[in-house]
């Protein structure tokens, strides 16, 4: 077996915070909702200070790829990207820009995406134009679990970029899909780096019990009407299932010991999510929008049972990806992601790494810097203490207004370092409170 480690890239779309058993999420009327999962946490490293690059979907997944802030690529400044961008040349993941699987890809592994996309859409965007060898899963931001059809009512499963019909419950589809690659993975002496994007457990809330309701979602995959803590969990759970048949296979060929298996959501969880004790969700700059589970699984290097306070964020993990494998950021893009080798070796190590984020929708500024967040919401500005105080309701910028103003300049600093929002660019709500009362 070739040194190199196997990398596993496991995504979950709109997970809360505390969804999970191992970040105390509480047991479902079937049991534990995460059983695999929780296995991986204590059989491996948990941090608990891990953000999402953005608290929704497809600009996140820009910093995933490119382990760069989203900010510097046009189509991350829309929140999200819609399925009504089909044919457009400009909101989606430039093809000439270095990505993490083109990196390890060039450097000798096999890369597969089979999942979510979400970083525009064919001739001008698409997986195998921007490192991976093989695709399977939808190229929008969410579908029916049954019909395979997006928000706009258009069927949305690939086979590399063919739009092809196959039936089944999409999240069993993507596992079985990913424990056959693993299968055929085993059988030849190349790395592989394998992205994992679930669309669970984002809407529609289908369960794979669920079909006969699927006819009546297909035009309104909000499902606004639908769903409730119990289908939720359940969702989680036929994931959580499935990792466990990954986990499987690689066991079964003897490569889970060198094989990296990260797992993390895309940003925080939706209406039905358990993010205690954070607040707020999708969309939100608070902590319940931004901050999610963060598990890492590499016996080789990771020591059992490791439990990290070290702050970081989605483009850290594609540039310990990166370090892992021994490959070099292309020098023309340098990255904004830093490694976490040093974390994953001993849990203890630590290193400052402040995190900076902004979003168009209400206006929304943020930074973390050690134990301090500074937030900026519809004009008000904030100071919190986090591991003080996780809800962030004490706001102390009046108690210490100098530490809110330095945390601002820096914030403005690092700001202009960055393009500017285009005045085109959307903002997209699925629902309001006219559909639910805010949290």
């Amino acid at each position: 077996m070739t040194s190199r480690p196997n990398i596993i890239f496991i995504v979950a779309d709109d997970l809360g915070y505390a969804d999970l058993g191992c970040y105390g999420g509480r047991d479902a009327a079937f049991g534990p909702v995460s059983p695999v999962l929780d296995g991986l946490a204590a059989n491996g490293l948990k941090l608990t200070q891990g953000y999402a690059n953005s608290p929704v979907c497809s600009p996140t997944r820009f910093a995933m790829i490119t382990a760069r802030y989203q900010y510097r690529l046009r189509g991350a400044a829309e929140e999200p990207i819609r399925s009504s961008s089909r044919g457009s040349a400009t909101l989606g993941l430039p093809t000439d820009h270095p990505t993490l699987p083109s990196l390890l890809k060039a450097s000798g592994y096999q890369t597969a995406l089979i999942g979510k996309w979400h970083l525009g859409y064919p001739p001008h965007f698409g997986p195998l134009r921007s490192g991976y060898d093989e695709f399977f899963g939808p190229m929008s931001g969410g579908v029916d679990y049954f019909t395979h059809c997006d928000s706009a009512g258009q069927h949305d499963l690939w086979f590399g970029e063919e739009d092809k019909k196959e039936d089944g419950y999409l999240t069993d589809m993507l596992s079985k899909r990913a424990v056959d690659y693993v299968e055929r993975m085993a059988k030849q002496e190349q790395p592989f780096f394998l992205s994992l994007h679930y669309t669970a457990p984002h809407w529609p809330w289908e369960t794979r019990d669920d079909a006969e309701k699927a006819p009546a979602i297909k035009d309104n995959l909000f499902d606004l009407a639908g769903g409730n803590i119990h289908v939720y969990r359940r969702m989680i759970h036929h994931m959580d299932e499935g990792i466990g048949w990954i986990m499987a296979a690689l066991q079964k060929h003897g490569m889970a010991d060198n094989t990296l298996v990260v797992f993390t959501s895309d940003n925080g969880g939706e209406r039905f999510s358990d993010n205690w004790p954070l607040v707020g969700g999708k969309m939100d700059l608070t902590e319940g929008g931004i901050r999610v589970p963060w598990i890492a699984h590499w016996p080789a290097v990771i020591a059992k049972g490791g439990e990290s306070a070290q702050l970081c964020m989605t483009m850290d993990w594609s540039a310990t990806m990166l370090e892992a494998a021994g490959v070099k950021a292309d020098a023309n893009y340098p990255l904004d992601g830093v490694s976490l080798m040093p974390v994953l070796k001993d849990a203890k190590q630590s290193f400052h790494r402040p995190l900076h984020w902004r979003m168009n929708h209400r206006g929304q500024q943020a930074m973390r810097d050690g134990d301090w967040k500074y937030l900026k919401v519809d004009g008000n500005e904030y100071l919190f203490n986090i591991p003080a105080d996780e809800r962030e309701r004490a706001n102390l910028g009046k108690k210490e207004p100098e530490r809110l103003a330095a945390m601002r300049e820096d914030w403005l600093a690092w700001n202009a370092t960055m393009p500017a929002i285009p005045e085109d660019a959307t903002v997209s709500l699925g629902y309001s409170v006219k559909d639910m009362p805010q949290r």
